[in-house]
């Protein structure tokens, strides 16, 4: 283990902290977007738009981008992520149309795009094979750590800066983050695989598309439950925006060292599969309540629980991958994987508003969920059957 220059610790606090950047904006808007209905005038649906739109173009550029993360200096490619998504979220707290802004989202996908796969390909880099699953889970880590400062923070400046303020001022952080990322990172020890690896073969395999389904439903139920957590809360549960600031907050302070250790579990342990079924199984059940409770104190614990297993089993399932197909085809198995879970995401923070217009809550959309949780854990046992995934020693 050890990066080219600056060490694991310099590099992997910059990669970390420059993704997390992006969140700020993202857990922004989900968290004021009862403000930003009122002042623009918009359904339910139409506010699901504004993150799935993003999701949208987020999910069709994960392959190119890995494709070019696999042949261009991942540094660089972050680094054009980290400006564009910033700059975009700008624009978009600087938009008063929501034709502009729906616009201004779907480009800023295709710049979170570039962040997503280089970012991991950069961190997986300076640490070892052993522990490529904990270097996911850090990875992502940094997201939730960033929704905690957000969600605490906002409800407070939302007064003297308005929700556009406190998304301006955070992207200008993340602009600053960017400088020093570029000065002060690098791109990592170098890959000792070719990077002209073969990689038609892998399409013809059970394991990656399985592993494609069980992408999807992971941020179905991420994208759909931590967009609308804060709708919820206020909408059907008629909490304060700064109560709802202050739950998604300890959510997302629970999901960080879960997403973490949750890699470090499965590194130890030698089965991510077993993670992973836990994980979907344990949100299957969850979900499936979480509409229906009418106890605020038994709700919380609800929302605290999906809060563990919710990315427990992130960084186990980007490193299934590598180990069943090898490292050679690292970023287009991270790219299809992350396009395929965006589709989900697209899909059900979409649905998840439609089905709230129609119904007037959201338990249906919370069922929706649910029902997904179970296809992934149904196709998590179809992997574990497959004969590439016993071969890698994944299960046991």
């Amino acid at each position: 283990m050890g990066s080219t220059t600056r060490g694991v610790a310099l590099n992997s606090t910059l990669i970390v902290v420059a993704q997390s950047t992006q969140a700020i904006a993202v857990g922004a808007i989900a968290l004021f977007l009862p403000l930003i209905r009122s002042e623009l005038d918009l359904s339910f649906s139409q506010a699901g738009l504004l993150a799935a739109v993003a999701t949208l173009s987020y999910a069709f550029m994960q392959i190119p981008a890995g494709l070019i993360t696999d042949r261009v200096s991942p540094k660089l490619i972050f680094a054009i992520g980290i400006l564009g998504a910033n700059a975009l979220a700008i624009a978009f707290a600087l938009s008063t149309d929501f034709g502009w802004m729906l616009a201004t989202q779907a480009i800023g996908g295709i710049f979170r795009a570039f962040m997503f796969i280089p970012g991991m390909i950069l961190i997986a880099r300076h640490f070892t094979e052993a522990r490529r699953a904990t270097a996911l889970g850090l990875f992502v880590a940094g997201g939730f750590s960033s929704n905690i400062v957000v969600n605490l923070a906002g409800p407070l400046l939302v007064d003297p800066l308005g929700w556009r303020g406190v998304i301006i001022l955070s992207s200008v952080l993340g602009l600053a983050v960017l400088v020093a990322f570029w000065f002060l990172g690098d791109d990592g020890p170098p890959r000792e695989v070719p990077k002209s690896a073969p990689t038609r073969w892998v399409w013809s395999t059970a394991a990656w598309w399985l592993l494609g389904v069980i992408q999807f439903a992971r941020l179905w139920i991420v994208s759909g439950f931590t967009f609308w957590l804060p709708a919820f809360l206020i909408e059907d549960r008629g909490f304060a925006i700064g109560a709802a600031g202050i739950v998604v907050a300890v959510s997302s302070a629970i999901t960080a060292p879960a997403n973490i250790g949750g890699g470090i579990l499965s590194d130890r342990l030698k089965r991510p599969l077993l993670v992973i079924a836990v994980s979907l199984g344990a949100m299957t059940l969850l979900l499936a309540v979480l509409g229906e409770v009418s106890s605020i104190p038994i709700m919380l614990a609800i929302i605290a629980l999906l809060a563990v297993f919710i990315q427990l089993y992130f960084g186990p399932l980007f490193a299934v991958p590598a180990r069943i197909f090898g490292q050679g085809v690292a970023g287009l198995s991270s790219g299809f994987g992350n396009f395929c879970a965006n589709l989900g995401g697209f899909a059900s923070a979409l649905l998840l508003g439609v089905l709230r217009d129609a119904t007037g809550s959201f338990t249906v959309g919370f069922l929706a969920l649910a029902g997904m949780a179970l296809v992934g854990f149904a196709a998590v046992v179809a992997l574990w059957r497959t004969g590439s995934a016993r071969d890698h020693r994944l299960t046991s």
